[in-house]
């Protein structure tokens, strides 16, 4: 009979041995803050409530826009009409006009660099199922869904107030890595700080993010404010080789929000580090094999596994291996056999596949007739309560 088994380890990475990291103590009414490369959720607040997005949903409209181009449905260099009701739109806009054609590189610019409403409408209006905004939204909200943003329901192309119009912080996050990762031909736009439209109606051409010029990686995405939501900001930043992903709401001013993104940023990369703790291929355990020509194989990670840790963590990295054993053989080299559990103190647990370094054969008959022999033996020298 096979039992879960554990078997302790501890990992010493070289870090001070000093107070842990505190959690960051966030003055949005929600946030959600990933490091990419690991995929350790560092911060989560009200993460997974859906509220209203502002114009941070106009990333969505820019996901299936790009998916429309990658797939040659729509084209840089296409020039689309604007309808009446793409111009009617107020806020920030292109001050586009009814009836003029305008390119969809332009479209894409103020959509990203000016928060362009007008914009997203009349990209809108040109992937519809049907034509209508309307009809685009709805199309929207199954291709959310079938990213997996469960929490993400459109009823416009551009964040504009509506009751039904809402995002979840951890649905924008998981959005913005997949602009991020799926078209980094398009992501250098994100970083534009500045983009003149129209040289006639020049109010509107500097990006709102605050944190493009601050000189800290940050590199994207989008910015939001309605007297609904209040202030918001869906951001990332790199440092040395790390991807922060950060997503705040309901902030009093554009100044708190700025301060906070900021903040955010900072103590995402000060107060943690990417270690590695295990090679891959190395042998992190030996696990039990039953009836097989080996009493124990060894089990290893298939890649490096690395974690986020506290830069001032109070000490070793514990983990554990499981795994229900002992193993039946016959093994073979890569199956997935046990797990690698560790949580850095302070960060969600992280589970690890470990496999098989090696086939292990089934045992011929004197193998398996000396495992039961030591079985029956061990339950002969334990007592009643013990064997059973």
């Amino acid at each position: 009979m096979s039992v879960l088994t554990r078997i302790a380890l501890s990992f010493i990475l070289a870090l001070s041995l000093a107070q842990p990291a505190r959690a960051f103590d966030t003055r949005a009414t929600a946030a959600y803050v990933v490091d990419v490369g690991t995929g350790t959720v560092l911060l989560t607040k009200n993460a997974d409530q859906p509220l209203p997005p502002a114009s941070m949903s106009k990333l969505m409209t820019l996901y299936v826009a790009f998916e429309a181009i990658r797939d040659g449905r729509l084209a840089m260099t296409e020039m689309l009409p604007v309808s009446r009701h793409a111009a009617e739109y107020g806020g920030s806009t292109l001050f586009l006009q009814p009836g003029e054609r305008v390119k969809v590189e332009d479209l894409i610019r103020g959509i990203i660099v000016l928060s362009g409403n007008d914009a997203c409408a009349v990209i809108a209006e040109a992937l519809s199922p049907d034509g209508t905004e309307a009809g685009f939204a709805r199309f929207m909200t199954r291709r959310a869904q079938n990213l997996g943003m469960t929490n993400s329901t459109f009823t416009n192309s551009n964040g504009w107030p509506a009751p039904n119009h809402r995002m979840s912080m951890r649905d924008l996050g998981l959005l913005s890595r997949k602009l991020i990762e799926d078209f980094p031909e398009f992501y250098p736009m994100f970083a534009e700080t500045e983009y003149l439209f129209d040289e006639n109606e020049s109010q509107n051409r500097y990006n709102r993010n605050p944190l493009l010029t601050l000189d800290i990686g940050a590199d994207g995405l989008k910015t939001g404010h309605t007297n609904e939501a209040g202030y918001g900001l869906a951001g990332s930043a790199a440092q040395n080789g790390r991807r922060v992903i950060f997503v705040i709401s309901g902030l009093g001013s554009a100044k708190s929000r700025a301060e906070e993104a900021e903040a955010i940023v900072n103590w995402a990369f000060r107060q943690f580090a990417e270690r590695t703790v295990v090679e891959g291929g190395t042998e992190v355990a030996r696990a039990d094999v039953w009836m097989g020509n080996a009493d124990s194989v060894s089990l290893v990670s298939e890649k490096d596994v690395t974690t986020l840790m506290p830069t001032m963590s109070a000490g070793p990295l514990t983990a554990e291996v499981v795994y229900n054993g002992p193993l039946e053989a016959p093994i073979s080299k890569g199956d997935k056999l046990a797990e690698l559990v560790f949580a850095p103190e302070g960060l969600p647990e992280t589970r690890v596949p470990l496999v098989a370094a090696a086939d292990v054969a089934r045992g011929g008959f004197v193998n398996r007739l000396k495992t039961v022999s030591n079985l029956l033996l061990t339950r002969l020298q334990q007592g009643p309560e013990e064997a059973s």
